[in-house]
């Protein structure tokens, strides 16, 4: 295909915010820490055929910088420390951390390899310009007024539909997830734009070029790679959840209080969140699995510890989009705080365009393997089978077949 040497990210700010946010904790906690990273394209799709162009957007980003303007920014946020931020505007991609190869059978294959406070902040922008330049090459007559009209539609729906069941929206929230896996970043610009001017129950964006650009709060906590590298950090594999759940209260003890719990399984997850980390953290976020189930397993375990559910809030973000989180507003809004984020399904969701299930995960932290279980199956990703069946031994989880 035709190289188009025009960069794709153009801002080390379009990322998600638990990007950074991970970052500066990984900073001030395990600066040394080496760690590799993987690229899955979910549904096996063959994407060998854009190699070359992904290579030449790579090697485009070692020339990205934080601008004396952007860093003002991250400083007047309440996130930021100032050993990390005169780190961070030194910060430069390193090309020559990401190995970009295709299979015998055509599909993409990309290794990221390096200390983790530098491979952490590859995954977003990578994931962004390969559906972008996938995205582009087979539908280069879409339009951002294309994707804002489906929204339209769809926001009409869930407007009727909200009416239909009498539902009072005045605690609903929305935050843009949208940035991995985005039609392209003109899109996702476009989509936020028009929530911002038009739908009064958006909160916020994850991407931190467009909160910086729109005047939106930045959202984002943690991610599955904070509790999959604590795998191979903490003495003991069976206290490395609690050991990454109090690691992250020491560099953020009173804000970002937002837990994902589906790492190990969710069921795990609240054995180990006792008392005092249900207190601490503001909620929890969910990822995978039945979100009804999930959410009733949350109240119940904050009712069990003597704590009101209506003090906390629960964050969905499992494959969301307006009807779903319609559905769970209905579900669950007289019972605890909710927020719903959506992704692909805002930045991606365009007449006959099919979104890539493309993902970047962890797969070893200190020459070690680590493993994302989560609670869908088919979401388990790890190198080493072995190593999964001793992380569910660890966790008194049982035995699963060979994982994907």
């Amino acid at each position: 295909m035709n190289l188009d040497a025009t960069p794709i990210i153009t801002s080390l700010l379009d990322t998600d915010a638990y990007k950074l946010h991970m970052q500066q904790a990984v900073f001030h906690h395990y600066n040394q820490v080496p760690v590799v990273a993987e690229f899955r394209c979910r549904s096996s799709e063959r994407l060998g055929a854009y190699a070359n162009a992904i290579q030449q957007q790579i090697n485009l980003m070692a020339k990205l910088s934080l601008s004396d303007e952007e860093l003002s920014f991250l400083r007047s946020l309440p996130f930021f420390q100032e050993d990390y931020l005169t780190w961070f505007k030194s910060f430069r991609f390193n090309p020559e951390q990401v190995k970009v190869s295709v299979t015998d059978d055509g599909q993409l294959a990309i290794r990221i390899s390096g200390p983790w406070r530098e491979v952490i902040l590859w995954e977003v922008p990578l994931l962004a310009l390969v559906s972008e330049i996938v995205q582009r090459d087979r539908h280069p007559n879409v339009t951002d007024e294309d994707a804002v009209n489906q929204l339209r539609k769809l926001l009409t729906i869930f407007y009727s539909q909200a009416s239909e069941n009498q539902l009072d929206l005045s605690n609903f929230k929305l935050m843009d997830f949208g940035t991995r896996r985005r039609f392209s970043y003109s899109v996702q610009s476009a989509i936020v734009s028009m929530l911002k001017n038009e739908f009064p129950y958006l909160v916020g964006t994850s991407n931190y070029k467009l909160a910086h650009e729109l005047d939106l709060i930045p959202v984002g906590t943690q991610a599955h790679e904070w509790f999959q590298a604590h795998q191979q950090i903490s003495p003991e594999l069976s206290n490395s959840q609690r050991e990454a759940l109090q690691s992250w209260l020491n560099e953020y003890p009173d804000q970002l209080g937002i837990a994902l719990t589906d790492c190990i399984t969710m069921d795990a997850f609240l054995r180990d969140f006792d008392e005092n980390f249900a207190k601490r953290y503001q909620g929890l976020r969910h990822d995978s699995g039945d979100p009804i189930e999930w959410g009733k397993k949350a109240i119940a375990h904050y009712e069990k510890l003597g704590i009101d559910p209506l003090s906390k809030t629960l964050v969905f973000s499992d494959s969301l989009d307006l009807q779903k989180a319609l559905e769970l507003y209905r579900y669950f809004h007289q019972r605890i705080n909710l927020v719903f984020g959506i992704g692909t399904r805002l930045t991606c969701n365009i007449p006959n365009v099919v979104p890539l299930n493309i993902v970047i995960k962890l797969v070893e932290c200190n020459g070690k393997p680590v493993a994302k279980l989560s609670d869908s199956p088919g979401k388990t990703m790890c190198e080493d089978d072995e190593f999964v069946n001793q992380l569910r031994k660890a966790f008194d989880l049982p035995k699963m077949e060979k994982a994907s």
